[in-house]
């Protein structure tokens, strides 16, 4: 048999953990009740270059033509539907990809061109590249050396 140490706040400390992640999981980040409800998350990525925002969504088995894209002012939203599998209920051992549909919007961070935007989808992985505005691009300003701007001397 061995001592340990009683530690009065340890118990304390586990009892807060624990109505922690019950507020956590009820209301904070709701995905299991969402998830049985038939909605789903979708996870993204999303980074920008100096020409575009580029995003990057998992859609495992999905059918290109099960998805649909569109932007609606700075807003971007991707739908679509998981398709029934060829599989009757009673022959499943584990069933944890369920079919239904699934939406994601996100803010898009600058304005973008919207009719010059792309989609790709390969190995599972749709990737969106959408063009900044002309607006909003970086652009270069050369310095001409020994150069000295028309109507201002020196």
């Amino acid at each position: 048999m061995t001592m340990q140490r009683w530690e009065p706040f340890r118990e304390l400390l586990s009892l807060r953990n624990a109505m922690d992640r019950l507020f956590e999981d009820s209301f904070v980040r709701p995905s299991r009740l969402w998830t049985e409800l038939g909605a789903r998350d979708l996870p993204l990525d999303m980074y920008q270059t100096d020409e575009s925002v580029v995003v990057k969504a998992a859609l495992p088995g999905v059918k290109p033509e099960n998805v649909d894209i569109s932007i609606t002012g700075e807003v971007l939203t991707i739908r679509g539907e998981y398709k029934e599998d060829e599989v009757s209920d009673d022959r499943y051992i584990c069933r944890e990809r369920r079919p239904g549909t699934f939406s994601r919007s996100v803010s898009l961070p600058v304005p973008i061109q919207n009719d010059k935007a792309e989609a790709a989808y390969e190995n599972g992985i749709l990737t969106l590249t959408l063009p900044k505005a002309e607006t909003i691009k970086p652009r270069q300003i050369k310095i001409r050396a020994g150069s000295v701007i028309e109507g201002k001397k020196g």
